[in-house]
């Protein structure tokens, strides 16, 4: 029979989230710096207390039951809300603490975040930062993150976006010198289909498309690819351009020192697509202090470029 007189521990609440996020014990405990045995049998006990299984175990995978799910989804804001809490208290002094997670594309890693996060950490020393990288739309509450980054995605109504680094960019195509003189330049988006060509893929398994735009009309190619990579390693894919093993479309600012220092040449320049930069979005009902000094440190920073 389950024990109903108390409630479960807040340490117990927490090692449950974090293996409902990760999907398995020893993942969560590696995040939790606890051993895998710690984590199994705190779920045991919260199980017992509650009197209903919260995960279906196999040899394979952990995933969670309907219980488990649905106390999931209503502890994530409250969790939040309380380590929102906390970190206002502590922050009371007019000094931020306390951590701040944001889940973002590996595209923004490149040259957008970085310097704003080392901007951000020098000026509040006492926060804490985590970044998760993904390629897919996610529920950020549900990973246990205050903001999160995304280009153009459709987002839920109880959210709210702030432009995070450009408000527009460009998408180039490239090749190398070499490649060119052997294969010759492409005129038109169309002759891209018999040239080699470097594409990458998103985690979730969707190859990413190409686009093309000219005077206002856009229209998508698929080309062969000679070459796929993920988009974790948008490196790994400029380095086999440079090395001449295709043409790549990718964001033109990770371009523009290629083209500086004539490693790689610009391709089809008439058809380079435009879209909207980046946006920071995180829930309308609260934000923690440190995501709010964050939000801050981004108005100082696009006021500061502006002038």
């Amino acid at each position: 029979m389950p024990n109903n007189h108390s409630l479960p521990q807040l340490d117990d609440l927490s090692v449950f989230l974090a293996v409902s996020r990760a999907g398995g014990f020893r993942k969560a405990a590696r995040w939790l710096s606890l051993s895998p045995s710690t984590v199994s049998e705190t779920i045991t006990r919260l199980e017992a207390r509650l009197g209903v299984p919260l995960f279906n175990r196999t040899t394979r995978s952990v995933q969670l039951t309907e219980a488990g799910r649905a106390l999931a989804e209503r502890l994530e804001p409250v969790m939040a809300e309380a380590r929102a809490a906390i970190d206002d208290a502590a922050s009371s002094q007019g000094i931020v603490r306390g951590r701040l997670k944001l889940n973002v594309p590996g595209a923004v890693m490149v040259d957008i975040l970085p310097p704003l996060i080392d901007s951000f950490l020098r000026t509040h020393p006492e926060v804490q930062v985590e970044i998760l990288v993904e390629d897919s739309l996610v529920d950020i509450i549900a990973k246990g993150c205050d903001a999160g980054i995304r280009y153009g995605e459709h987002l839920a109504q109880d959210m709210i976006a702030v432009p995070i680094g450009p408000r527009t960019q460009q998408a180039a195509f490239a090749a190398s010198p070499a490649y060119i003189a052997a294969r010759g330049m492409p005129k038109v988006p169309k002759d891209l289909l018999a040239h080699s060509c470097i594409r990458q893929r998103f985690t979730s398994g969707h190859l990413i498309e190409w686009e093309v735009e000219r005077d206002g009309t856009a229209k998508r190619i698929d080309p062969p690819a000679r070459l796929i990579l993920g988009t974790g390693s948008p490196a790994t894919a400029l380095g086999h351009a440079v090395a001449g093993h295709g043409i790549i479309q990718t964001f033109r600012n990770w371009l523009d020192p290629y083209f500086g220092d004539g490693s790689l040449v610009p391709v089809l320049t008439d058809w380079w697509p435009e879209f909207s930069g980046p946006q920071l979005y995180f829930p309308r009902r609260f934000s923690p202090a440190p995501l709010r000094a964050f939000l801050d440190h981004l108005a100082t920073e696009r006021k500061d470029k502006a002038a």
